[in-house]
This record gives C-alpha cells, structure tokens and sequence, in this order.
C-alpha cells in the first residue's frame, strides 16, 4: 500500500457506530486516541483552530519522549474536554480524513470520548442544565417568570451566585428571554401561489429551533417577513423539540435518540410533501444535515429530512438562481462585519449569506472566517470563559469599525460584540439586516 502525504479528495464520512459495545470501550478508545494524537503531533496544522489541539501539542512537548508516548492517558481528557465538536478540522484542514487510509476522524473520537465520560457520570448538574435548551425556555419564558430570569442574569450579584453553584461563568453575557414565543405568536402566509424553481421547493416549513422559540423570536417573525416579501409560502413545523445538538455535544446519544423520535417523523412527512424546511440556527440544521443521518444511517426518514433541509440563506441564494428571489432593496446596511460560524461553514454550501447581503446596493461586507470561541455552552462554563475570549479576539479585531456585526449563529454574534467591548456596533442577525434591507 502506498502511504499518501494528504487527500486530493473531497473528505467523506463514516457513519458513527455508536450502538456497537466497542464505542464505549474506554481501553479501545485510548488506543484510538494515541494512534489520531500521534499523527496530529507530526502535521499540527490544526494548531490555529481551537484550544484542543494547543493543549495537546503542549502536552507532547512538555512530556519525557516529546512524543505522544510520554502523555499520561489521563491527560488524554484534558484535549477531549477543550473540544466543542465544531467539526472544521475535519472539513477544513485534515489532509488525512477518509477516502485517506489514515482515517482520522478527530471531532467523532471526541465525541465518543464524551458519550463514555457521560456513560460513567462523569459530567455536571450544569452540563446537563444548559443542554436542556427546551426545558429551560419552556421554564424561563413563562410571563410572570421571565422578568425575573432577565433580570437576575444582569445582576452582579445573582451572577456571581450562579459562578459559585454552577461554575456559569459570571461575565458572559447571557441573552434575554422572550415571553412572546416564536411558535406562539408567528403567523406564517401559506396563501401564495406556490411556485417551484428547478433548484427550489415552492413551500417552506420552518423550524423554530429552541433560541428563536425562547430567546430572539424576532429573528423567526424577519425570516416569515422575508418569505412573505418573495410570496413564498410558509407553516411551522407542526410539531418540534431541541435538535439535540446540545445532547450530542454533552456525549448524552440516548437523549439525541428520544429528540430523534419526536423530531423526524414530523419533518420527514413535510419532506414528503415537498416542502423545503428551513432551519436558522446553524447548528440546528447541521444536526439535521449530517450528525442524525451519521447516527441513524439505515433510518429513510432521516435520510429524507436530511435532503429536506435548509440553511435559510442557502434556500434563498438558489431562489435567486431560479429567477425567483426579489432583489428590490431600499436601504443601504453600511458597513457589516459578517462571521461565517463553524457549524454553517462545515455544510459545504459555500458563502450564501454573505452572497445574498453582497447584493443589497451601498452595503460593505467584511468577511470573518474564523471560530468565535463561544461554541454552544462551552464560552458559558467558568473553565473555558477564558479561552472562549481568546479565541474571539482576532474575530472582534476584524470587526471593529463596522455599523453591524452579523452571523448566522445568533449566540456567536453577541459573543463576538461582547469581546468588541464599548462600541456603538450593533447586533444584528443576517436575516434581519436582510429585513431591513427591504424595507419590511
């Protein structure tokens, strides 16, 4: 067999085996991890990516050999902890993923090593709490309640109360909840003629995602404004839960399953009828996309959902290939600094965002290709605060100056604000600069 440097080839991906006994061997995850830490320890060129692999590659020169031979197994958790699973070393940087015979899959070992950590009880009461996305909205958007929530997670004091218990760290900024709940109060127009486009389904369903339900509605109620604006008719999703990507990012693959079961029968009967389901949280149409269908390879109704599934801006720029999008802005958005999240970027459907606000006239786009360090709940925890604003500093240097900061993942966006410090840039999600852009 010729041993080849790197891939010429697209990566591929192997379906996660993660009902098999083997998947929760810790002694062959350990052999699994030494042989992947041994060959990123020759090629670090995911050096600049995150904070798991700085981690190991210290590890490797602080140890005896310098080599990965003279890490203590126990450190091994160290790297697997400082991993958020946002899955670009595998699709942006690693020349020896599959079809290369090497096949080093760094994120999906990480996330095995998660599944056996939280196997053996090995995680926080607060882990568990800030992957309940649908348990905590549910609880703190409650009227007489969500005054309350909003205003403790602004109190110094009540902030540091939650660092102590809980390990939250007590300078992140939190968002807000919103009482007026998106899937309580849209009022989608499915009175439209549908037209369908030779790349594009004529209807849309939309998946509200728990953020949009519980935290910015706002951005659900610009996104139906869009659609409406394209006479493209919408619904929501009849029935929905958390995409389980926080499970998943815990290593809790049973619960991945249960909100599996209550998810997929629903979007795969509206894939069926044609419908093009719209997802606007990256991560959440990224579970879709491809975690689901890795997980439940042999499941058709996954696989259906999975070729359903649309980033909102991906739908939108192959409406505009099929002569079916309204360009008809009215208003300049200045200056935006646009950041491209990890979870979007990894969807291989190339730069639709920044496409689509490109064409709104007198508008300037900065470009930001780079991890905002928030990564779902892991800038949250006390222990990777820190680093979660290290890693944003390029990212908020990039967009200083601008009269928006914009990305697809909502969360990202007020991290990225937050490490800009004073400014008068304001938040703003693509979706509704597009709104905006409109006139709406």
């Amino acid at each position: 067999m010729t041993v080849r440097e790197g891939n010429l080839e697209a990566p591929t991906r192997h379906a996660l085996d993660w009902r098999n006994p083997d998947f929760y061997n810790e002694e062959s995850l350990l052999k699994e991890l030494e042989r992947i830490f041994d060959i990123c320890h020759g090629c670090r060129r995911c050096v600049s990516l995150c904070t798991a692999f700085p981690t190991l590659f210290d590890l490797v020169d602080g140890s005896e050999t310098t080599e990965v031979d003279g890490v203590k197994k126990a450190d091994y958790w160290k790297v697997v902890d400082q991993c958020y699973l946002c899955d670009l070393c595998y699709m942006t940087k690693c020349p020896y993923v599959p079809p290369h015979p090497w096949n080093l899959d760094f994120p999906h070992t990480m996330l095995r090593a998660k599944a056996i950590k939280f196997s053996k009880g090995e995680f926080k009461f607060r882990d568990k709490l800030l992957s309940s996305t649908d348990a905590m909205g549910k609880l703190a958007s409650i009227p007489v309640v969500v005054k309350a929530v909003n205003a403790s997670l602004k109190s110094p004091a009540m902030r540091g109360v939650l660092d102590k218990a809980l390990g939250i760290h007590k300078d992140r900024v939190l968002p807000d909840y919103d009482s007026a709940k998106f899937r309580a109060t849209a009022k989608p127009d499915a009175s439209f003629q549908v037209q369908n486009g030779q790349r594009t389904p004529g209807k849309v369903a939309i998946y509200a995602t728990c953020y949009i339900n519980y935290n910015e509605p706002g951005i659900g109620h610009d996104l139906l404004k869009i659609l409406a604006h394209n006479e493209i008719p919408a619904m929501l999703v009849e029935k929905e839960v958390c995409c389980g990507m926080p499970k998943l990012e815990l290593g809790d693959l049973d619960t991945v399953e249960k909100h599996k079961d209550i998810n997929i029968p629903v979007l795969a009967r509206l894939a069926r009828e044609g419908y093009a389901i719209l997802s606007a949280v990256p991560s959440c149409t990224l579970m879709f996309k491809q975690e689901l269908p890795l997980m439940f390879p042999d499941d058709a109704e996954v696989q259906a959902v999975k070729e359903a599934i649309w980033d909102p801006f991906e739908y939108l720029m192959a409406r505009n290939a099929d002569g079916l999008l309204k360009t008809d802005f009215k208003r300049s958005l200045g200056k935006v600094a646009y950041h491209a999240p990890c979870h979007q970027r990894v969807q291989n459907i190339g730069s639709k965002t920044r496409d689509l606000l490109a064409k709104v006239p007198g508008t300037q786009i900065t470009a930001i290709e780079r991890c905002s360090g928030h990564d779902g709940t892991w800038g949250v925890k006390r222990e990777y605060f820190a680093n979660s604003m290290k890693i944003v500093k390029p990212v908020a240097k990039l967009a200083a100056g601008a009269d928006y900061v914009s990305s697809d993942c909502a969360i990202a966006g007020r991290h990225i604000l937050q490490g800009m410090g004073e400014t008068v840039t304001r938040k703003l999600h693509p979706i509704s600069l597009i709104c905006l852009a409109y006139g709406l």
